[in-house]
């Protein structure tokens, strides 16, 4: 469960469900590329405050449950998000180019609710955690 983040003039606890599809819904989510967005998302938890409570990935897109603080608005949070990660998977796998037709790795729209208006933090992580298990193609990272 995300615990509440005590700043100096507040208290606060805001969770965001992020989905990011792949550009032309591309299966780029390989077990490598997943594995390696999992790295990269520790990476941007360190440097900016954004955390991350669950990530899963479907092949062709990615669920995203994030901890954000106020300061930061969402759309500021998906485009720290979208940047680095398709900066870095592009380093990392030079090979989702050839895929993405070295265009962008990410669509330009996105979807993002809080967490608490259309489901419980509980509903979320269960609803990213079977992520592609009814096509037999699972692909979930559990982030504690």
């Amino acid at each position: 469960m995300a615990e509440a983040i005590s700043k100096s003039h507040n208290v606060s606890v805001l969770l965001y469900h992020l989905v990011c599809p792949a550009k032309y819904r591309r299966k780029i989510f390989s077990e490598e590329v997943s594995k390696s967005l999992l790295s990269i998302c520790f990476d941007i938890t360190i440097k900016y405050e954004i955390e991350f409570i669950e990530i899963g990935t479907d092949n062709d897109h990615v669920h995203f449950l994030i901890q954000g603080i106020p300061r930061m608005s969402p759309s500021e949070i998906v485009r720290i998000v979208k940047s680095i990660t398709a900066r870095e998977i592009y380093r990392l796998h030079p090979e989702v180019k050839i895929v993405l037709w070295r265009g962008n790795i990410w669509t330009s729209g996105y979807y993002i609710n809080t967490v608490g208006k259309y489901g419980t933090e509980e509903v979320i992580r269960k609803y990213i955690e079977n992520q592609g298990r009814e096509r037999s193609i699972r692909r979930y990272i559990a982030v504690s």
